[in-house]
């Protein structure tokens, strides 16, 4: 194995200062993509990092790799281009719940329902950060803002459901106060081949202070949330007493011993719609980990396929002969 390949995750922190506010989640986030890439056993010139615009999207300029800070909520569509114009890169598009999800929601549902092969992180804070505090798709009901004073009357977007409804062949969520996890997911993410959306529940200490913390706290995490992982029991709690059944078309609370299997690998995203699901309910834990993971074909794969047999049947194409094509007419 070459040097390149041996990289550490400072091989891919560049010369810029990182300007977050203190005790912002974006720094577990990119300390923890910064390992997965290196991990990965590929050259940093074969990374990209593509983002659009908000707090989340200044990573390309932290990032030692090729990267592209683009417009609001243009990244996917800008990956998509990378990706099907070099597939042997390792794509990243860094977004927010505002970037992706407002005027980027378009061409997040395409990215996915096409299953282009790159990686998707949505840091999700619930508010438009560096904006300064104005309510997002992900914002819940009820809650005052700079831009809803008197509460926020917008039904919130899922992202899990989003990216489900959308097609996603890899649909995941993690938190940024477990490192550990993040690391672990954004590994399968990697390994993934095709679209893989990867919900980040990220805090904002300034607009959004303490989000998720009836959830994350250390005090109650084990209590109010659960780990899916792929082949193995439901189980949940503090002493692992605790487990989800599912049965039909609902999920109940049981002992530990009655759990079921966690199984993200049905063709059907019905499973994972379920579990996403549990977000609505008071009573149940909130689910992290992946919770679809499927294999079907790429949309860079195919153009690339395409491209291949085209060339085989008619040759390499000429620019000239494409602008004096006879499918071209004069205008008098």
């Amino acid at each position: 194995m070459s040097d390149v390949q041996q990289l550490k995750a400072k091989d891919l922190k560049s010369d810029q200062e990182v300007r977050w506010c203190p005790g912002c989640g974006d720094y577990s986030i990119i300390n923890s993509v910064q390992a997965t890439l290196a991990g990965m056993g590929i050259p940093k010139e074969n990374m990209v990092c593509v983002s659009g615009i908000g707090c989340s999207s200044r990573f390309p300029y932290y990032m030692d790799t090729f990267g592209f800070h683009s417009i609001h909520g243009r990244a996917n569509a800008i990956a998509t281009g990378v990706k099907v114009a070099n597939p042997d890169l390792s794509v990243w598009v860094i977004t927010g719940d505002g970037d992706g999800l407002s005027i980027g929601g378009n061409h997040m549902i395409h990215s996915l329902r096409r299953n282009v092969d790159m990686k998707i992180i949505l840091f999700n804070n619930e508010i438009y950060g560096l904006t300064k505090g104005q309510y997002s798709p992900t914002t819940p009901l009820g809650q005052k803002t700079k831009t809803s004073p008197f509460g926020s009357v917008d039904a919130p977007f899922n992202p899990l459901q989003l990216a489900l409804g959308a097609g996603s062949t890899f649909v995941a969520r993690t938190m940024d106060v477990r490192p550990k996890h993040m690391k672990a997911i954004l590994k399968e993410a990697a390994d993934h081949k095709g679209a893989a959306f990867v919900e980040v529940w990220q805090n904002c200490v300034i607009f959004n202070d303490g989000c998720y913390k009836e959830w994350t706290d250390k005090k109650v995490r084990d209590e109010q949330t659960i780990d899916l992982v792929h082949g193995e029991p439901m189980v949940y709690g503090a002493e692992k007493d605790k487990g989800l059944k599912v049965e039909g078309f609902e999920i109940k609370i049981v002992p530990a011993s009655e759990a079921s299997i966690w199984d993200n690998s049905p063709d059907s995203p019905g499973p994972a719609f379920m579990m996403s699901q549990l977000d609505k309910d008071p009573n149940m834990p909130r689910p992290f980990g992946v919770f679809r993971a499927v294999s079907q074909p790429t949309l860079d794969g195919m153009v690339a396929e395409q491209i291949s047999d085209v060339t085989e049947k008619r040759g390499v194409g000429d620019i000239k002969d494409l602008i004096y094509t006879p499918d071209s007419w004069e205008v008098k």
